[in-house]
């Protein structure tokens, strides 16, 4: 259905820029955050994180959850496995490496506030991700646990709905008791790829996007200030399991409203827009930590840290500002080294919009329309 793939690109784009709000530059150490906590500013940051970063990982979870579901190629395991090392595994260790070099690099040259290698084993961590999360792309054990998924996908999309009910379950409960690591770094992403696959079979994607407004937005509204208060309160870390389980329960909302957003995105004249844009969704992906810990602060240095007067407004155009330059570096990587670009974007810039390869030129032109990747 034609809506239903747009309505994916569309989600993709919401999600991922959202995710840089998360990651958002603050010029400020972990202490210092601390000591802002309340202030409108860190305030308005929390907003832009719950609003727009909420939903991110889990929708992005169980879009690929759902399209492992209705692929042919799944069942076959290993040539299943080895398309998604290409496409998952090889660019996330590609960008770790990528990281360490221009970071760590910049620190070294610098002397740029940011980690420097300090052992093998840290090294190791950094670019593999074995037991835990990166000091620098903290973003990438999304990439490392959806991997794992794929793997057991095979299975998965095997098992009778009973049973995969009760790897729901299981992973919830893993999230909510802060279990799953060093197997799982965030088993909430199990989970919704899991429930992923349980739409696919019940035809749910469809039927979701027509709620009436009240229904799809409602939970979200309720349970987004109750998550904040709970975080951002005195209480706040005295009850981590209280805020876990209101935090799982949050992402389902969002995963719901900004499901329900994009499916009537489709029918708006931005949609050109999320078409061409969605392309590059991968390589933003995994680009924006390095670009912003590179450029966030020199930029910072106009504005100023969080607290400063002119800091909110380049808190809101963080994720634009590097869309913008995401476009130009993977756009001038085609033309420069196409192969690189579809390696580093696992192969969704090479082959989207049907983009081939001039190799006498060294360009690429663009045509068509991709249908959504898994």
């Amino acid at each position: 259905m034609a809506r239903r793939s747009d309505a994916i690109r569309i989600a993709r784009v919401i999600c991922i820029t959202g995710i840089v709000y998360v990651h958002a530059w603050t010029g400020l150490s972990g202490h210092d955050l601390e000591l802002a906590r309340g202030t409108p500013q860190e305030l308005l940051r929390w907003m832009l994180m719950e609003v727009f970063g909420r939903s991110a990982v889990p929708l992005l979870g169980l879009i690929s959850g759902w399209l492992v579901a209705g692929s042919t190629q799944t069942c076959n395991w290993r040539a299943h496995v080895a398309r998604k090392a290409r496409t998952i595994a090889l660019p996330m260790i590609l960008w770790n490496v990528l990281a360490i070099v221009l970071v760590s690099g910049t620190a070294w040259l610098f002397g740029m506030a940011a980690p420097v290698p300090q052992s093998v084993r840290w090294l190791a961590e950094e670019i593999l991700i074995l037991t835990r999360p990166p000091d620098i792309d903290v973003q990438m054990p999304f990439l490392r646990d959806l991997f794992l998924c794929m793997v057991a996908a095979p299975l998965l999309v095997r098992l009778p709905s009973a049973m995969l009910l009760s790897v729901v379950l299981a992973a919830g409960t893993c999230h909510v008791l802060g279990l799953g690591p060093p197997i799982l770094l965030r088993p909430s992403i199990l989970m919704f790829f899991t429930i992923g696959i349980l739409v696919r079979r019940t035809n749910l994607a469809e039927r979701l996007a027509g709620w009436p407004a009240l229904c799809a937005l409602l939970p979200f509204a309720v349970l987004m200030p109750l998550h904040l208060f709970l975080s951002i309160g005195e209480a706040g870390g005295s009850r981590p399991v209280e805020i876990a389980a209101v935090d799982l329960v949050a992402r389902v909302s969002a995963s719901l409203a900004v499901w329900w957003l994009a499916w009537r995105l489709v029918e708006t004249r931005a949609l050109p827009l999320f078409r061409r844009i969605e392309p590059y969704m991968f390589f933003y992906f995994c680009a924006h930590l390095i670009l912003l810990w590179l450029f966030g602060p020199l930029l910072g240095k106009l504005t100023g840290k969080l607290g400063s007067p002119l800091y909110p407004l380049f808190l809101i155009a963080q994720p634009f500002l590097i869309l913008g330059a995401v476009i130009a570096l993977a756009t001038l990587l085609l033309k420069v080294a196409p192969g690189a670009a579809g390696v580093l974007s696992g192969g969704r810039l090479k082959a989207s919009y049907g983009i081939k390869v001039d190799r006498k030129a060294g360009s690429a032109r663009m045509q068509g329309r991709p249908a959504p990747r898994g």
